[in-house]
């Protein structure tokens, strides 16, 4: 019962901060996904700043993060622009599944610039 009770509170603390690790792991690597597709569909002929922020928000969306900020410039995405910016900020604080201890105050960022296609 002393080892349990010395132990089990180590073990917990293991096991909890690797769940928040991981998470905050599968939410990096969404948010780069997030914002590879949404400039994708920006770049090409007819894109528009919509639709990128809509690719994004569907991406961030399949793990559900919530909270989060998308910007792309410029806003408006004519013909002879060329090229566009996709950054995604996500806060930790409000997409973490355990109580937040170890990522408290902070966020992803994430921004890509590529080259529109037929400029």
């Amino acid at each position: 019962m002393v080892e349990f009770a010395v132990t089990a509170p180590i073990v917990f603390l293991f096991f909890f901060a690797a769940f928040e690790f991981c998470r905050v792991a599968m939410i990096r690597h969404t948010a780069d996904n997030a914002v590879y597709e949404a400039a994708r569909i920006a770049i090409i002929p007819g894109g528009t700043a919509a639709d990128a922020r809509t690719e994004a928000e569907r991406v961030l969306g399949t793990i559900g993060v919530t909270n989060y900020n998308i910007q792309i410039r410029p806003a408006q995405i004519q013909r002879d622009t060329p090229e566009i910016t996709v950054q995604v900020d996500v806060p930790l604080d409000q997409n973490s599944f355990v109580p937040n201890q170890f990522v408290a105050g902070r966020s992803i960022r994430r921004e890509l610039t590529m080259r529109r296609e037929g400029v």
